[in-house]
């Protein structure tokens, strides 16, 4: 636990500061995934070529169809190729957030915070009814 925890603590750190340089971060994201999946590829083609059941399961036809039936059983599928957003700005015929501008982002941000204060207000004098209620 207490790994996962400093993990979840150095991912928070290097992506506040990546964040800051977004080309970087990009560049440095683009290589991670390329080798990431370059490795997975090697290890299937080596699976592949050590023969028998799998070189079957590591074949082109069979990978194909159990990793589409794997993304489709756990909702990757869409989100990975599409992604959610992009769904949800083309139902709610909004911008992608790439085409908004800074101005708009902050525009929306400062609503939400205004959401996020009047809630607080509603959950504070929705405690002092129950409060009332209670001496009564």
């Amino acid at each position: 636990m207490r790994l996962i925890h400093f993990f979840d603590k150095l991912e928070d750190r290097i992506r506040g500061m990546l964040s800051r340089s977004p080309i970087l971060y990009g560049v440095i994201g683009g290589m991670a995934v390329v080798l990431f999946w370059r490795g997975i590829w090697h290890l299937a083609d080596f699976l592949e070529h050590e023969g028998g059941v799998l070189a079957i399961i590591f074949g082109a036809p069979i990978s194909t169809v159990l990793s589409a039936l794997v993304l489709l059983a756990t909702g990757l599928f869409v989100s990975f190729f599409i992604g959610d957003r992009i769904i949800l700005s083309g139902l709610t015929h909004e911008k992608k957030v790439e085409e908004k501008t800074e101005a708009e982002v902050r525009a929306e941000g400062a609503i939400l915070m205004d959401i996020h204060k009047q809630l607080e207000r509603l959950e504070r004098e929705l405690h002092e009814v129950r409060e009332e209620v209670r001496r009564k």
